[in-house]
């Protein structure tokens, strides 16, 4: 999980201070990005996260959660943008993917094609819990957060969407 060295404290207005704050979360939000918007510039999508955050730092309510959730729902929304604006991609850039540590990318080949196309069946809302909760490393209240519903229905998704991938991986317990 994401350490929360700045979870009581809200975004500092001092641009250097805000970089800063928001460092700790730049790897996640951009795994995350990457997940979410396979194709696009993580680079870009999460410059455009940043931007919206500095902009909107005056709205960042700590008692509704930590800066990480805060992030990482901006950055969902900004690569769900970047998302309906590409076209499909064929090509996976695989280099691309081992050099940001995707776990799913990095496996056998063979087994690597097969989750990233399980994966690509779940629902969208599914999708989204397992990038959040497992690519992204964010808690079960984060994942909430940035989902915009209770911890006990990201539970509830995380489980359809692991009986779903055993089902189309034919993965036996």
């Amino acid at each position: 999980m994401i350490d929360e060295p700045s979870a009581l404290t809200a975004p500092p207005d001092d641009g250097r201070e805000f970089v800063e704050w928001v460092r700790p979360y730049l790897s996640a939000m951009a795994r995350l990005a990457s997940r979410l918007a396979v194709g696009a510039d993580r680079d870009d999508i999460v410059q455009e996260a940043l931007a919206r955050a500095w902009s909107k730092r005056h709205q960042y309510d700590a008692d509704r959660g930590s800066p990480s959730a805060w992030l990482m729902a901006i950055t969902a929304d900004q690569a769900r943008k970047a998302a309906r604006r590409l076209r499909p991609v064929a090509e996976l850039d695989d280099e691309r993917a081992e050099a940001e540590g995707d776990p799913v990318r990095q496996a056998d080949p063979d087994a690597r094609i097969d989750v990233a196309n399980a994966l690509t069946g779940l629902s969208e809302r599914q999708r989204l819990a397992v990038d959040c909760f497992y690519f992204a490393d964010l808690s079960v209240a984060d994942t909430a957060a940035v989902m915009g519903c209770s911890e006990g229905t990201v539970k509830s998704t995380l489980s359809d969407a692991r009986a779903r991938l055993r089902s189309m991986l034919e993965v036996t317990e």
